[in-house]
């Protein structure tokens, strides 16, 4: 079984301009990840309506201000009864009991339950004084004004108790939480209106190149459409971000620094991170902050960059549309989650299974390598292709394979990143 691990590694400087010159070395992605997790995390605290924060980080711990719930009630259909008054009643001795009123949901019984008598009680109305136990419906002959018990019931029987589900003062949820759904249905019960959770991280997406069309248009000529913007904008908010703002710009110097400068807590740049002619966004980082590393020893994905510019993280991710996604997933996803809160680790559910072919790479760097799941085995697709964005689509997850490795043979174990689940819809 393959355990890629990306052990700690010397920092590397990147060449400040390696345009029409190619790169001269290449940090390896431990390296990469050794730098990034010396990266300085801001965290910001901001209040949220209850019903607005699934999926958000807690800050502090969470208390209950009241019993939940806050009275015995019903957990049947049937009749509030004493229980000792249905003692020995079966289908064979049934028992008389007068019925004195109801207790319906917010509308309970005023008056109290004595010795022979029934209030007819719903799932959910309060338990009338007097009463200790619900005989349920299915166990009763109802009459015009008395019902006949065939069944008898312990003291307690289909009652709620006050406060068994939540004690006013208890812990309800603990800092550092992701909130689910269910968590939300419990902070709504206690009356919880605001919660204070980590900020969303703020990220600003930078796409670069004058061939580029906005999210809509239809590619004409020799122009494409800007896909990575949006992809990038999805999974910026998956790892639980805020895209603050989209900014299409061509390939002039100016155009790009201003863009980069913002307020954001991340910029993502796409494109223009290579070492052609009109990759300017490295050279702009190197000369108004700080090019960290700028090409990394992997596939696809090879002339990601980053630094600092203005004090704040950028992402220099390649055009192509696959290693724009392998850079943000190995590089950018990680800050991104860590400013708001979450584990910097892939959010990705993981499987181990045989390969059904082999798997080949080449020592000296890392492969990302799509791969579909079939009949319980890893069928690896095409790992070249960083333009094939269907590539991605098509395959079931990713398989790892660490610089030290040639790759796996057919039948070795290996770990699937899996992108979700199935592909199409279940009939």
């Amino acid at each position: 079984m393959d355990e890629p691990i990306f052990k700690e590694a010397p920092a590397v400087r990147a060449a400040a301009d390696v345009r029409m010159r190619g790169f001269s070395h290449r940090a390896t992605v431990q390296q990469v990840l050794a730098w990034l997790d010396q990266q300085p995390v801001t965290e910001s605290t901001e209040m949220v309506a209850t019903i607005q924060a699934a999926g958000r980080v807690l800050c502090d711990e969470i208390c209950s201000s009241v019993d939940v719930p806050g009275f015995d009630r019903a957990m049947m259909d049937g009749y509030a009864v004493q229980a000792r008054d249905t003692a020995g009643a079966s289908m064979y001795n049934r028992l008389p009991l007068m019925i004195v009123g109801q207790s319906l949901p917010s509308v309970g019984f005023s008056g109290e339950v004595q010795r022979g008598q029934a209030v007819r009680i719903m799932t959910g109305a309060p338990l009338p004084a007097g009463a200790d136990a619900v005989l349920p419906a299915e166990e009763v002959t109802a009459e015009q004004d008395r019902i006949l018990a065939s069944g008898e019931v312990p003291p307690g029987k289909h009652v709620g108790r006050r406060g068994e589900d939540l004690r006013a003062g208890a812990v309800m949820l603990r800092a550092g939480r992701r909130l689910r759904p269910q968590d939300i249905g419990l902070l709504v019960s206690t009356g919880a209106v605001s919660v204070p959770v980590r900020r969303r991280t703020r990220v600003r997406i930078v796409s670069t190149g004058n061939e580029l069309l906005p999210p809509g248009s239809l590619p004409t000529g020799y122009q494409i459409v800007d896909s990575n913007s949006s992809m990038l904008t999805a999974l910026v908010v998956r790892d639980g971000g805020e895209v603050v703002a989209v900014d299409r710009v061509p390939d002039q110097p100016s155009e790009i620094l201003a863009a980069m400068r913002s307020s954001a807590d991340i910029v993502l740049v796409s494109g223009g991170s290579s070492v052609g002619q009109e990759d300017h966004a490295p050279v702009l980082v190197a000369e108004h902050g700080e090019l960290a590393i700028h090409g990394v020893a992997m596939r696809p994905s090879s002339p990601v960059g980053m630094g600092r510019l203005d004090g704040r993280l950028v992402f220099l991710l390649p055009g192509n549309p696959v290693s724009c996604l392998c850079a943000y997933d190995f590089f950018a996803g990680r800050m991104v989650r860590q400013f708001a809160g979450l584990s910097p680790e892939w959010p990705y559910r993981q499987e181990l299974l045989p390969l059904a072919n082999k798997l080949v790479s080449m020592i000296g760097r890392v492969d990302y390598a799509r791969v579909t799941m079939r009949d319980g085995a890893v069928i690896p697709l095409a790992i070249g292709g960083a333009s094939m964005l269907s590539s991605t689509t098509v395959a079931d997850g990713f398989v790892i394979i660490p610089a030290d490795s040639e790759g796996y043979p057919a039948g070795h174990q290996v770990r699937v990143y899996c992108y979700d689940g199935p592909t199409t819809a279940v009939p």
